[in-house]
């Protein structure tokens, strides 16, 4: 079942995403008292400030502007390197007022689209940056889509003011965890070899996808997606087909790592086990 709305794939549309992202997140920001900026959210250790004060420091990191030096606590939320990478833009703006920091992104946004725009780069060429220097700019590029509208979730929710479920951003996220579903059924999951997963998105945005768990060569589980189109050889054995049917925010919300599986809703036809272990490894988010 095609995903609808679908994913933008080319430079343009994933650039009209995160532009989408970000002027969301302004637009809420904006919209807060003082109060709300206070208010944590389900990202652990981040109030709704801090999410806004994240994407504007990444954004100003990715156009080459130097992260503030400050110290940063060890705060429980930290587990990595790489976490405490990130809590520098975070801990340089705790003093200042959530509506400074709003304006900030604001009037930052518009300079890092037109200089984004302006340089055209090919989505698979080769660059550098906190992903490596194997990173392709459609790699990175979806990533900052992703990113942007996991935040922008978790702003809503902390607001209690949902939307852009069924947005070009929403659609990148679910796309990103179609792909990874095989490699989560088998590595992760440990579903075993002649089963499969299907997961049904009921809604806003919808969609289906799934994987099925086959003997490699060597005689190790693999993750192969479900929906190839390839018409079935009479070797081919029928998988055991366990559904997982959800709505889009509980999909997220699941795999962004901000709701555990219990506090999620979702119907199981098949295994109930099988479901269960999927969903707890079904996180995407570092």
């Amino acid at each position: 079942m095609p995903m609808h709305p679908s994913p933008p794939e080319d430079r343009d549309g994933l650039l009209d995403a995160f532009e989408q992202n970000c002027q969301a997140i302004i637009d809420l920001g904006l919209s807060c008292r003082e109060s709300d900026f206070e208010i944590q959210t389900e990202c652990p250790g981040w109030t709704v400030k801090d999410q806004i004060a994240h994407v504007v420091g990444a954004e100003k990191s990715f156009a080459g502007i130097p992260t503030p030096r400050v110290e940063v606590p060890d705060y429980p939320h930290i587990r990595s390197e790489f976490g405490r990478r990130i809590e520098h833009d975070v801990e340089a703006r705790r003093g200042i007022p959530g509506k400074l920091v709003v304006h900030e992104l604001a009037d930052h946004l518009p300079i890092r689209m037109a200089a984004l725009r302006a340089a055209a780069t090919p989505l698979d060429e080769v660059i550098g940056g906190i992903f490596g220097p194997e990173t392709t700019y459609g790699t990175q590029l979806r990533r900052r889509v992703l990113d942007t509208w996991v935040h922008e979730q978790d702003i809503r929710a902390a607001l209690d003011r949902p939307g852009d479920l069924d947005s070009p951003g929403a659609a990148v996220f679910v796309d990103a965890i179609f792909r990874s579903l095989p490699r989560i059924v088998a590595r992760e999951a440990r579903v075993p070899i002649g089963h499969a997963v299907v997961l049904d998105v009921t809604g806003p945005l919808v969609g289906r996808e799934g994987a099925r768990v086959i003997e490699a060569e060597d005689g190790r589980p693999l993750g192969a997606p479900l929906f190839t189109g390839a018409e079935p050889t009479a070797t081919d054995e029928l998988p055991r087909i366990t559904g997982i049917k959800l709505t889009t925010e509980a999909l997220t919300r699941r795999a962004a790592g901000r709701r555990s599986t219990d506090e999620i809703r979702y119907t199981v036809h098949g295994d109930e086990e099988v479901a269960r272990r999927v969903l707890d490894a079904l996180v995407i988010t570092p």
